[in-house]
């Protein structure tokens, strides 16, 4: 505001407000010191109780307790997985640091129990982490080594800062005893193939917690959640059976060698799996390990990539996951689907000449200067081409393609475990002339062994087609069954009848024909003979293969062995290498599944 000489004018603090000023300031002086005397009062009579009420809120420690995993065992309880408890060694450094006399006995304590925890180690921790509460010195010890350390712990007051943290540590006790079929773990209980890492969720359990509270009365209270352990997984593995087939498969590389081999028993009759094995079985222990396989030299020049790749093709299961052409294996199947549809009978006869000129190709039989005529029983036994085109060639592109299917080719089989291939087949709309002849017998198209040990069952059992599977039982954590797995009957695949002549023919060309190789002393072996000639052509490999049952008229056990390229051997493409091999097998695992 200014005045009327344009001045302005000045307002003046006077005594009036300086009075109201003092009496403000004095008002909240006042109330300050009523709130601080509050304090004070409730400090002195209830400062415990809100103090005990503040602490009881608060959490002291905690701690994980780890869950035990389910152990994998064979048919008659031999363990093949189990998870043992170990301890891993924890220093506080904090604690230990508490107080000076603290330091040297634990270090001492701690050098003269572990050779691998030094002192100087110990040190720089101490500079370098001196706050930390978590501090892992040495992991995996077992409960003899911790003991060590406990009895010097109970002698000496000033030994502190150190605890023992459980754990537990797969274990494969048989080491590389079917190891396509068990599979590993990873860190974190992380099943990796096998039954491993198909009943995962089955084997692992659920971590429990440990932890500490201040109650009300400032006392520590503990509270423990217990870990709830894995289930147990009872496999239909025989330790026998398997032991028995892997030694043979390495003696006939140690004397041969092959590019891969697989062995697959079966009980016909409920679809168990009784041992399963190829070439490159590892140790479950160490499955990162190349050097079984490699040269150390080799390995040194490997990539990252590299080693992967070759870890990845020694892991997976040549059984379930490669695809080959099966050869004359196959013929059973086509013969089959004959019987069924009416289109031969039983008592047919065809005239072998050599081989069949079809869409503009001869194709030979495997006698070349031909069988002359033969029986629907011999084109089995003899393993004709010639009369298998033939049949072939009346069955129709529809109607093979159909039973192909039918039978499970092309599919999964549904085997509870990881990896499973499906396999190629010729669609019908696409199967010429040519392909139906040759597919009659078991080229141009693929499968896998289960596939054809899940489908040969069923024509000799009786017509049953049940599903494969690898596991017989679950248990829980107190040995109680949660799960009985039981045969599961897929399809009816063939007649009483068709199977009846499937089985007398098998058991004939054992006696008889292509697969006398097979036979063991004191059994009726039944089974068919197979020769593949692998893609390219031009490069003239082969897969040499046996599918067999014993005994013949009523199995009660299916044997199929497949070698793909062997080697040192005066001609690849000789079926009986594979027959004799399956009759060394034969003749020491019969005994063992009480087949007499």
């Amino acid at each position: 505001m200014t005045n009327a000489l344009g001045k302005r004018k000045v307002k003046k603090f006077t005594n009036k407000m300086q009075a109201k000023l003092l009496l403000v300031f004095c008002i909240i002086l006042m109330a300050m010191t009523g709130l601080v005397g509050r304090l004070v009062y409730i400090n002195r009579t209830d400062g415990e109780r809100y103090a005990k009420k503040v602490l009881s809120q608060q959490t002291y420690t905690s701690t994980v307790i780890p869950f035990q995993r389910g152990s994998i065992l064979d048919r008659k309880g031999t363990v093949l997985a189990t998870s043992e408890k170990v301890y891993n060694i924890i220093l506080d450094v904090k604690n230990l640091l508490e107080d000076d006399k603290y330091l040297t006995p634990t270090v001492k304590a701690l050098t003269e129990c572990y050779d691998s925890i030094t002192k100087d180690s110990i040190s720089e921790l101490v500079k370098t982490k001196p706050e930390s509460r978590y501090v892992i010195l040495k992991k995996d010890i077992g409960y003899d080594d911790m003991m060590l350390f406990k009895e010097k712990e109970e002698k000496n007051d000033n030994i502190q800062g150190v605890w023992f943290e459980e754990d537990y540590v797969r274990k494969y006790p048989y080491k590389t005893l079917a190891s396509s079929v068990i599979g590993f773990t990873s860190d974190g209980n992380v099943g990796n193939w096998g039954i491993e890492q198909y009943y995962n969720e089955q084997l692992n359990g659920v971590n429990g917690i440990e932890y500490g509270y201040i109650d009300s009365e400032l006392k520590l209270e503990q509270t423990t959640k217990p870990a709830i352990n894995g289930n147990t997984i009872i496999s239909t593995i025989d330790a026998n059976v398997q032991g028995i087939v892997q030694e043979h498969i390495k003696s006939f590389n140690e004397e041969f060698g092959s590019k891969n081999i697989g062995v697959l028993v079966m009980n016909p009759n409920n679809g168990e799996i009784l041992a399963m094995a190829s070439n490159n079985e590892y140790d479950l222990n160490n499955p990162m390990d190349l050097t079984p396989f490699y040269t150390k030299k080799k390995i040194s020049k490997m990539n990252d990539k590299e080693k992967l790749n070759a870890l990845n093709a020694i892991w997976r299961n040549f059984v379930i996951s490669d695809t080959y052409e099966p050869g004359s294996t196959f013929k059973p199947f086509t013969v089959s689907a004959g019987l069924e549809e009416n289109i031969i009978q039983s008592d047919n006869t065809y005239i072998c000449d050599g081989g069949q000129t079809v869409g503009g190709y001869t194709i030979k039989c495997s006698n070349r200067s031909g069988h002359g005529t033969v029986t629907l029983t011999q084109a089995l036994t003899l393993s004709c081409n010639d009369a298998l085109m033939q049949i072939g060639e009346k069955e129709g592109g529809e109607v093979f393609y159909d039973y192909q299917t039918f039978f499970g080719f092309g599919q999964k089989t549904g085997i509870d475990l990881p990896g499973e291939a499906e396999g190629l087949l010729i669609s019908e709309d696409k199967m010429g002339k040519t392909d139906l002849a040759v597919s009659s017998f078991g080229q141009t198209f693929t499968t896998t062994m289960i596939q054809m040990v899940s489908g040969f069952s069923s024509l000799v059992n009786g017509g049953y087609y049940y599903e494969p599977h690898i596991v017989k039982q679950i248990l829980n954590p107190g040995g109680a069954t949660l799960k009985t797995v039981d045969k599961v009957l897929v399809k009816e695949s063939v007649s009483s009848e068709t199977s009846k002549f499937i089985r007398n023919a098998m058991h004939l060309t054992v006696e008889e024909g292509t697969a006398q190789k097979a036979q063991v002393a004191g059994y009726e072996v039944g089974g068919k003979t197979g020769t593949a000639q692998k893609t390219p052509r031009s490069d003239h490999t082969y897969v040499v293969s046996f599918i067999g049952c014993v005994p013949a008229d009523n199995p009660e056990m299916v044997i199929y062995v497949v070698i793909d390229e062997p080697q040192n051997v005066e001609r690849q493409a000789d079926s009986s290498i594979a027959t004799k091999f399956a009759s060394q097998i034969l003749s020491e695992i019969l005994p063992f599944l009480e087949i007499y």
